[in-house]
């Protein structure tokens, strides 16, 4: 008779099992297939897969690769939408916050406190107080405690000791408040190997070409593996397109017109040294279009974000010139000693996918979400914002489930945690004890802690087995041999540009952007692939040119051309 354990998938997503679940793919009918592997594909295929459907995904380059790695790694209530009184998504994004931080990834997703400098001394302070103490009081009504402490009002001597670097004439005071951040990118991998451990189906570098439809019905589609070659069908009771900014292409392959439209706007991040000014909060500013939030991440600084509209390259969206040039402007009128583009060592471009509507400014378009059937079998998930993901799958695949001929369960997503997570506090406390144990600096452990949670005895089992493994990648401190190593084998990296730009951060953390780690990463990487000497250094050859190409992009003075350098550089193209 067989066990648990044996219907259970195991937790690894390395080369092996993308290829089993490509098999499974093309052996039988699904109940629903999802496309798109960003954090609303994740987390639909982890919600279905855990109501006990037959689930596929399937995505077209990596997890993540788009929007859902070039957030502002925040997860939060979205303190200008108070102000836009939709207090409706607020309140629904802070009980997500708070599930994410105690419940479902407290390994990967961390509290942060940020001020707020005050200009006015007594207006201001009672109207931007306001707001605060109704964030308090909505993050307290999920039917847990929030997580993060409360806000708090601050005279100017006291924001002063806490933000030296702050300009004297910047301010009178200040109110400091928490939200919380992740890793957006290694979150998404997270979750994708979470969905197959429970069963799910997933494959990336696997693209969807085509709908199979029977009349009006949607029955599957025509997919591509792009490692391979080969191409195939999977059939499905119900689709769901969870694409993101590339909603509208995907709607369009089935021949009927979408009934809404999703709008892209491009939001620009810089990374600067933690240690190019003091402070020990981060900073919530005003802008006259929006916010700008410079955000604390590790040993460097976040700043970020525009808010422009986007009609060029979905895929490789391109910071310009202007771009940095408006980020730095903005954070340089609160800052006693201006940053310059010197100070900057990476910047990225990601792309909202916003639910176009009557406004003309991307700002004030919606961060609500939208679940249609748009024709029988496909149902489309569009619009919302990163911290309420499980909140969008949960309703997709209700949708989805509503048109099956079956008593399906009810979303159990709420009480599933990542893997990893389950015992992260008790490692964390044993952290001491653990880097004695394996010979290691406290620090080291400390940081794959918060990477990787519980599966961090995985990686210290490499170190065990080739010490190499425990040395940091060149140029690239914070990142161990160990890290590329298991992201290849257990992680669902299948190319150099995965680990180095998603399951790490090293192309927008170190100043070289990875040059100096790419032929150390690509050479730990297809140790575990079977890449031989040629695919080594074809895969440097791609970073590189990825790296050449974003780094003349943003000295660009416009969009159009910033994108047409960006994509100088060429996709990765397997060599079948």
């Amino acid at each position: 008779m067989p066990t648990l354990k044996t219907v259970t998938r195991s937790s690894k997503l390395g080369p092996d099992e993308r290829m089993s679940a490509i098999d499974a793919l093309k052996a039988k009918e699904l109940d629903i297939l999802v496309i798109g592997g960003g954090i609303v594909g994740t987390g639909s295929a982890l919600d279905a897969a855990t109501r006990g459907l037959r689930v596929g995904m399937v995505e077209a380059r990596d997890w993540a690769s788009g929007t859902s790695s070039r957030s502002s790694k925040l997860v939060h209530g979205g303190i200008r939408y108070l102000e836009q009184l939709d207090f409706r998504l607020v309140r629904e994004a802070l009980k997500e916050r708070g599930l994410l931080l105690q419940r479902i990834a407290p390994h990967l997703v961390k509290p942060v406190r940020f001020l707020y400098p005050l200009k006015q001394r007594v207006i201001e302070r009672v109207y931007v107080g306001a707001g605060m103490l109704l964030y308090d009081i909505f993050s307290w009504t999920g039917g847990r405690p929030p997580g993060v402490p409360h806000h708090r009002h601050l005279t100017k001597r006291q924001v002063m000791a806490m933000v030296p670097s702050l300009a004297n004439d910047a301010l009178v005071g200040g109110i400091t408040y928490y939200d919380a951040q992740v890793d957006d990118a290694r979150y998404v991998a997270s979750l994708a190997r979470t969905a197959s451990f429970y069963g799910a189906h997933v494959a990336s570098r696997v693209r969807v070409e085509g709908f199979i439809k029977v009349g009006q019905r949607v029955v599957g589609v025509h997919a591509h593996d792009l490692e391979t070659g080969e191409k195939f069908d999977i059939r499905a009771k119900q689709v769901v397109n969870a694409t993101g900014v590339w909603t509208d292409d995907t709607q369009a392959m089935v021949g009927e017109r979408g009934q809404f439209k999703v709008r892209a706007s491009k939001g620009v991040h810089l990374v600067v040294p933690r240690d190019r000014f003091q402070s020990k909060l981060g900073l919530l500013l005003r802008t006259e279009k929006s916010v700008l939030f410079v955000i604390p991440w590790g040993r460097h600084w976040l700043i970020g974000t525009t808010d422009t509209d986007w009609h060029l390259d979905k895929a490789h969206p391109a910071a310009t010139a202007a771009d940095i040039d408006y980020i730095l402007e903005h954070v340089n009128s609160v800052l006693a000693v201006p940053l310059t583009r010197d100070d900057v060592e990476g910047v990225y471009a990601g792309l909202r996918p916003l639910l176009a509507g009557e406004s003309d400014q991307t700002s004030k378009l919606s961060r609500e979400h939208i679940v249609a059937h748009s024709v029988p079998g496909l149902v489309v998930v569009a619009g919302g914002k990163w911290t309420t993901y499980r909140i969008m799958a949960k309703d997709a695949i209700d949708e989805a489930v509503a048109a099956l001929d079956a008593n399906v369960p009810a979303s159990a997503t709420e009480d599933i945690a990542l893997l990893g997570a389950e015992g992260y506090q008790a490692a964390w406390n044993k952290r001491a004890k653990i880097a004695r144990a394996f010979g290691v600096h406290k620090v080291r452990i400390e940081h794959l802690l918060n990477r990787h949670g519980t599966m961090t005895d995985e990686l210290l089992d490499l170190i065990r087995e080739d010490p190499t493994l425990g040395e940091a990648l060149p140029g690239a401190d914070d990142y161990l041999g160990a890290e590329v190593v298991y992201a290849a084998s257990h992680e669902g990296a299948l190319h150099l540009e995965d680990v180095l730009a998603r399951r790490t951060r090293i192309s927008i953390e170190a100043w070289d952007r990875g040059v100096s780690a790419a032929p150390v990463a690509a050479a730990l990487m297809g140790r575990v692939l079977g890449w031989d000497e040629a695919k080594v250094e074809a895969e440097v050859a791609n970073y590189l040119k990825r790296v050449a190409a974003e780094r003349d992009s943003q000295t660009q003075p416009d969009d159009a051309s910033a994108d047409r350098v960006r994509l100088e550089a060429p996709d990765i193209v397997p060599q079948h």
